[in-house]
């Protein structure tokens, strides 16, 4: 059995999923990476993500599009990533 952490959800206050945690901390070390201050749009972060990520958790990127938006709507949650209301939608750190 893996390890689990708990996630919030931005859009759902109080809502919260437990989710894989390599695979969490894999993806909010990349997404932290790639995101900065300058706003970027959802398709943005996915595709840079990718090549932040261990093959051996996403191989081929594959599923990094959920769990990108997984850990972006968590980290928009603890306030860590701001979401920019221009469309289309744009984040960039807190």
């Amino acid at each position: 059995m893996s390890d689990k952490i708990a996630v919030e959800n931005v859009n759902v206050p109080g809502q919260v999923t437990n989710v894989d945690a390599a695979k969490y901390h894999a993806m909010h070390d990349a997404l932290m990476t790639v995101v900065s201050a300058t706003p970027m749009t959802a398709a943005e972060i996915k595709e840079a993500v990718k090549a932040h990520l261990p093959q051996d958790l996403f191989p081929g990127g594959t599923t990094s599009g959920w769990w990108a938006k997984c850990v972006q709507l968590d980290l928009e949650a603890k306030g860590k990533l701001t979401r920019h209301e221009t469309k289309p939608l744009r984040w960039s750190k807190a």
